[in-house]
């Protein structure tokens, strides 16, 4: 009998610890998902890769998307920022913004998104590339 109510005893307590562990799991993922969903609920989207902008049209490439970005201020405050990283003026830069992704409009050529610029996360040097092919004379 004693040794029956002492492995019930120690199987409660086994489940007990089990079901305790778990609820401190779901508080954490419960505080993880309020804290993004502050940042994330605005409508933005991160958006990392390698910026051009040059004779009045400008250009983010990310590796899954070629999006057209609306010329405004902070699209002229990334690029000032992008000329302290460019050896020549058609070079790119790789940047990290925050921006609103919205359709092209019909009427319109170019790329079928567009970002508008709302926060200038990094900028720096896009990396060198070998497979790169210069025109010119010298």
């Amino acid at each position: 009998m004693k040794k029956t109510l002492l492995i019930l005893i120690t199987i409660t307590a086994f489940i007990a610890c089990k079901n305790e562990a778990k609820s401190e799991t779901q508080q954490e993922v419960i505080d993880q998902s309020q804290q993004r969903t502050e940042k994330q609920s605005d409508g933005l989207t991160l958006l990392k890769g390698e910026f051009i902008y040059y004779a009045d049209a400008a250009v983010l490439q990310t590796h899954r998307e070629m999006y057209a970005v609306i010329i405004d201020d902070k699209m002229h405050e990334l690029d000032d920022m992008a000329k302290a990283f460019k050896k020549e003026a058609t070079d790119f830069v790789q940047v990290e913004i925050r921006g609103k992704i919205t359709p092209k409009p019909e009427n319109e050529e170019g790329w079928p998104y567009r970002v508008e610029i709302k926060e200038i996360l990094n900028v720096q040097a896009a990396k060198e590339s070998s497979d790169i092919v210069k025109l010119g004379t010298e």
